[in-house]
């Protein structure tokens, strides 16, 4: 008997997002007609430059803002039939971020902030996984240090172990190298690839950083806030 293969239904997809907000000489649109998708397994950069709308896309995919039109699937569920905290729900212990500015709590140590995200997930034993993922990533000997007692790569480092921590099915970075200098964000995206090799998560990342860019599977170009093909 002949059968068929059902294509695996997308991770995340996008259908006519925009989003404009009020300036002081009128609306400014920021995004428009943005469709996308994105599969399990994927690892896909969005390129653009400053101001072409990279961050709030990003914004928007992941749920932490609404689009002024389009809808937002994300793990087949419709974000905007989701209130705040029902997008909250659907990403805890799902999606993980990093950021460009690292987004570190201060009063916590690195331990701390890797087990928080442990702990929303309600994991067993967040402080055993917390201390393994940041061994993985060679802070071991860095547990109780504050942010203010690390260096810039090495707080990156603590933020992208929250981020896998929980082996999230989705990754979502934002710049990730973009306030470090290049030996030290060569050496943080070869971490962030190796990390999300060794979990399966899928990854998408935003960057003008072309080398970064070129490690992922598939390209996005965004040109005052509409995709084009990648040049």
């Amino acid at each position: 008997m002949e059968t068929h293969s059902t294509p695996a239904a997308p991770l995340l997809r996008a259908e006519n997002l925009g989003k404009r907000v009020q300036g002081p000489e009128g609306p400014l649109v920021i995004l428009q007609g943005v469709t996308m998708e994105l599969r399990h397994g994927e690892a896909v950069a969005i390129l653009g430059a400053s101001g072409s709308g990279k961050s709030t896309l990003l914004g928007l995919l992941a749920g932490l803002d609404s689009p002024s039109t389009g809808e937002t699937w994300l793990f087949g569920t419709a974000l905007g039939g989701l209130d705040e905290d029902g997008r909250a729900a659907l990403r805890a212990g799902r999606v993980g971020f990093v950021f460009q500015s690292f987004q570190l709590l201060t009063s916590m140590t690195a331990l701390e902030n890797v087990m928080l995200p442990l702990e929303l997930a309600g994991v067993a034993d967040p402080r055993k996984a917390a201390e393994a993922t940041l061994a993985e990533i060679g802070l071991g000997q860095r547990l109780h240090h504050y942010p203010a007692q690390l260096s810039g790569g090495e707080q990156q480092r603590v933020a992208i172990a929250r981020a896998f921590a929980p082996r999230p099915a989705l990754l979502f970075a934002d710049e990730p190298t973009g306030s470090l200098d290049q030996a030290t964000g060569r050496r943080i995206s070869e971490l962030l690839f190796r990390m999300r090799e060794s979990s399966g998560a899928t990854l998408l990342l935003v960057t003008h950083d072309p080398g970064l860019a070129a490690a992922c599977d598939r390209r996005l170009q965004l040109d005052q806030g509409r995709l084009v093909p990648p040049s």
